[in-house]
């Protein structure tokens, strides 16, 4: 999402948003490199803007306190950037998140909000505008995920968290009762009722890359 701040308030607020993206990547196990994008060769406004923009963004990733690299004139046209590229489980880098510092917007559309201090006009200050992508395209991080995981879902993510395998046809309906109780439990469970044996059962589960096999 989008967020609006007092120019003031800049600083701390990407200190925000690195420590959020931090979190969030760290509970998918994802490592991340971070790369600040300057001022491209056909930009908007004023190279002061630009600059001050661009200082801004430096501290917060020196505070941040991972290491980061330059990428000159690479930044959107409408301010600079930061960007984000994870690691999959085989090292391959991908671009998912980015911190985009917008002082064009808001500009454009006339935005304005009154601040603490001044009378009339001078109580009315212009905004900054921050574009904040934790995931970028929702759809692409889910591709990347997979692949990272390789099928092997954490069980509070996984599609197939359990199963239940009966060790012959006569106690299906025991294991159907199984069921219902992890259900009601909260969590997802299937049943495998075939006529298949005992070992074939549980190598398809594994296969099938269930979190728990319930025999």
């Amino acid at each position: 999402r989008d967020i609006f701040c007092a120019p003031d308030q800049v600083g701390q607020e990407i200190d925000g948003i690195l420590d959020f993206l931090s979190f969030v990547y760290g509970i998918f196990g994802f490592e991340f490199e971070l790369a600040l994008s300057t001022r491209p060769e056909n930009y908007l406004g004023e190279i002061s803007q630009w600059d001050q923009a661009e200082r801004q963004l430096v501290d917060a990733l020196e505070r941040f306190g991972k290491p980061w690299v330059l990428n000159p004139g690479d930044g959107a046209f409408y301010g600079p950037k930061i960007d984000i590229r994870m690691s999959d489980a085989l090292h391959r880098k991908h671009q998912c998140a980015t911190i985009q510092l917008d002082f064009q917007l808001p500009q454009r559309f006339d935005l304005t909000f009154q601040n603490a201090s001044g009378e009339g006009q001078d109580r009315l200050s212009r905004p900054v505008m921050l574009h904040r992508a934790i995931f970028g395209s929702l759809e692409r991080f889910i591709a990347v995920l997979t692949e990272h995981l390789g099928g092997k879902w954490p069980f509070w993510l996984s599609p197939r968290q359990a199963i239940v395998v009966p060790v012959s046809e006569k106690f299906v309906d025991y294991a159907r009762e199984v069921q219902e109780q992890v259900f009601k439990a909260g969590f997802d469970c299937d049943v495998d009722a075939s006529d298949r044996t005992l070992q074939k059962k549980i190598f398809e589960s594994q296969t099938a890359q269930y979190n728990y096999i319930i025999v």
